[in-house]
């Protein structure tokens, strides 16, 4: 399989598919999954004649099961050792959910004079947590509350959070996809839990408004409104006031999970703004 080792000695697993002079997007995954969660956006832009580039996160998938390092830092740099090991120029980055911040992080820190463009899909930017700075985020119990379910039973919380809110399943008139909620459940169990346990804090408390501030290049800012995961009004709405270059793109009555339940939507978007 093929892998990169960071400074800090891990093994970063990842996929680079399609003509390498062509031009690279990469990929970034949601927590608690894989690169395997890009794969109708993958084989898409593949038909397109892109070279696509995905990994799995430290301690998520293929990736080194390590006790350490589960932040943003780490988290972008890990990005960064695998662009720069393929030596990917003129990228298109795309990140979804915690995937959207470890993306923001790694342009502004490490992708200068790499990154063409930056796209965010359901991202956590600009902070989940509430604090007296933001109080429109959710409360520090929603997220303690993930890591005792996480501890007490991992199996069965990545059966409960597909089969519910990550894809509006929740919602009355959804039809859920068994195949859908049991390769998100693959992914989750593929990786480590204490990478999916410390991964929440990252997820919830890193503030990036900063990087929303300093980013150059041209984001495409996608949300659906009916996300259950990442509420629309205090992430995307927010970010899209931050960013000097951004374009917003609401998805009405579409979920967290949009890229898996609506990838016929997501991808026309995506190709356009890659395009444009």
């Amino acid at each position: 399989m093929p892998k990169v080792t960071t400074k800090d000695g891990l093994e970063i697993f990842f996929k680079d598919w399609g003509p390498k002079d062509a031009q690279p997007i990469v990929f970034h995954h949601g927590w608690p999954l894989s690169s395997d969660d890009w794969d109708a956006q993958m084989l898409f832009f593949l038909a397109k004649g892109y070279r696509v580039v995905a990994h799995d996160r430290r301690g998520h998938g293929r990736s080194t099961q390590t006790g350490d390092g589960h932040d943003m830092d780490h988290y972008a740099a890990d990005a960064a050792a695998v662009v720069e090991h393929l030596d990917l120029r003129n990228t298109v980055h795309v990140g979804h959910s915690t995937g959207g911040g470890e993306a923001l992080h790694y342009t502004v820190r490490h992708g200068k004079g790499r990154v063409a463009k930056l796209v965010l899909i359901g991202a956590v930017p600009p902070l989940m947590l509430k604090t007296a700075a933001n109080p429109g985020g959710l409360p520090i119990e929603v997220f303690d509350g993930f890591r005792q379910a996480l501890a007490a039973n991992r199996a069965q919380f990545f059966l409960d959070v597909p089969s519910g809110p990550f894809y509006g399943y929740n919602r009355p008139g959804a039809k859920p996809s068994q195949g859908i909620i049991e390769n998100w459940w693959r992914q989750g169990m593929m990786g480590g839990a204490k990478a999916h346990y410390d991964g929440i804090k990252a997820f919830s408390e890193t503030d990036f408004t900063e990087d929303l501030k300093a980013v150059e290049v041209p984001t495409l800012v996608m949300h659906g409104d009916d996300d259950q995961i990442v509420p629309i009004a205090d992430a995307a709405l927010i970010s899209i006031k931050l960013l000097k270059h951004g374009t917003l793109k609401v998805y009405e009555k579409l979920p967290h999970g949009l890229c898996t339940t609506h990838p016929e939507l997501v991808n026309a978007d995506l190709l356009a703004f890659v395009k444009g």
